[in-house]
């Protein structure tokens, strides 16, 4: 039985329970955050650490833990659930004020709600799925405006990812005024020769921590990377495509809408930057 954190307690995660009143579950009303842990270490953890803050300041909810707080709840967690691959998923929100109201609660009297689990996932870095890559459809892109911000608005992006099951597809690209956003849960490339070409950061996309450090993994190996709007008929010629998350790292895409990339299996650069980001990535894991 895992044991997760709870408004600052480790308890056994049949004994956690949170109010019926919480904002979070009547109204979406909260951030979350997944670091990856490889070797029992924590991946981009600072990264994740600034990307919350953000949320929450575009939001207006107050932090309840400081950076050095969190750390040490991230590490505790690997330690008592004895985590060597896997996640830790981390939810803050505006917490519960007792009843049910559209108006934010005072945050001097209503603490904040902060939930964390682990979750174990051996064999994360070597994923077979990364060894013959993945299927994406296409969907259009009808979510919020604010995609920016990490929030548990997460309906659509899961109904995307069934839409995807249901076509026998693994994942689902976002389409909007005919560009591609991102994936449902992840950011997405495609390749044209040597230059990798990804849309550039704004509120119509997650600013991704695996995002960040995948580009500038690249672009120190020499790679030219673009970062413009592309279109789905695009993708579907480009020579090869892939996603980056803190989850699934790099992970290549092969074929979109039916279409074979290239041979129809993963191509150059991809395996390559998943190589180049392990690699780097564990060297600076803490």
């Amino acid at each position: 039985m895992r044991i997760v954190y709870l408004n600052g307690a480790y308890i056994p995660e049949n004994e956690a329970s949170v109010s019926i009143f919480d904002r979070g579950f009547l109204m979406a009303d909260g951030v979350y955050e997944v670091t990856s842990i490889l070797g029992g270490k924590l991946i981009d953890f600072e990264g994740h650490a600034l990307r919350l803050q953000r949320s929450l300041d575009a939001l207006d909810m107050r932090n309840p833990i400081t950076s050095e707080d969190l750390l040490e709840v991230h590490r505790e967690l690997v330690r008592l659930n004895e985590i060597d691959e896997g996640m830790i998923y981390l939810q803050i929100t505006r917490g519960a004020p007792g009843d049910r109201d559209f108006v934010f609660p005072d945050p001097e009297t209503t603490e904040p709600t902060i939930v964390l689990f682990t979750q174990s996932k051996p064999g994360l870095a070597n994923s077979p799925a990364a060894q013959k890559g993945m299927k994406v459809i296409s969907i259009e892109d009808i979510r919020w405006g604010r995609r920016d911000i990490k929030t548990v608005q997460l309906l659509y992006p899961s109904m995307g990812k069934m839409m995807a099951k249901k076509a026998g597809a693994d994942d689902a690209w976002m389409i909007e005024d005919g560009f591609v956003t991102e994936g449902t849960s992840n950011n997405a490339y495609i390749v044209k020769g040597n230059k990798i070409i990804t849309r550039a950061l704004s509120h119509d996309i997650l600013h991704g921590i695996t995002r960040a450090a995948v580009l500038r993994f690249a672009q120190e190996a020499q790679m030219e990377v673009e970062e413009r709007n592309f279109t789905i008929d695009e993708a579907k010629e480009a020579d090869e495509a892939f996603i980056t998350s803190a989850s699934t790292f790099v992970m290549p895409v092969v074929e979109i809408d039916g279409v074979p990339l290239g041979a129809g299996v993963p191509g150059r650069v991809a395996p390559r930057l998943r190589e180049i980001y392990l690699e780097e990535s564990m060297k600076a894991a803490i």
